[in-house]
């Protein structure tokens, strides 16, 4: 699994508006100067947040972004599910059943289905605002 910079932008993205909208939208110019990320390339990102209707838009002299909801309600798996599709170890689990003629006799499909549940589960266990309230803790490897 590896996370591509479209979605570990589109994280920053929401820290950055959860921290900064208060009552109102705020400027994808002022996010990107704060992030230090092209503008053109955050407007490709909250393009498809605002599709997936994860991010409200407005246009206009007040206009900008803001969350679609509050940040404790928006979870990680939703954001990465939007830029990133699957996350899925290995592409035979995400493509159904009759992606691979060996599926049935696979003795590792059952160890990648359980890593790819795994991911998913934690991603939509993680808030936003976990990530603003830094309450992350640190899973160790025994």
């Amino acid at each position: 699994m590896m996370v591509s910079a479209k979605g570990r932008y589109a994280l920053r993205i929401f820290i950055d508006l959860a921290q900064n909208q208060g009552d109102g939208f705020v400027a994808l110019s002022e996010v990107s100067k704060r992030q230090d990320v092209s503008l053109k390339y955050l407007e490709t990102i909250v393009a498809t947040l605002v599709k997936g209707n994860l991010l409200r838009s407005q246009r206009g002299m007040s206009g900008g972004y803001r969350l679609s909801r509050e940040a404790k309600d928006i979870s990680i798996f939703e954001i990465f599910n939007l830029t990133e599709g699957s996350l899925s170890p290995v592409a035979c689990i995400n493509c159904g059943e009759n992606f691979c003629t060996r599926s049935d006799v696979c003795k590792t499909k059952t160890m990648w289905l359980s890593v790819d549940n795994l991911l998913n589960n934690y991603f939509k266990s993680v808030s936003v605002q976990d990530l603003l309230d830094d309450n992350i803790d640190l899973i160790e490897a025994e």
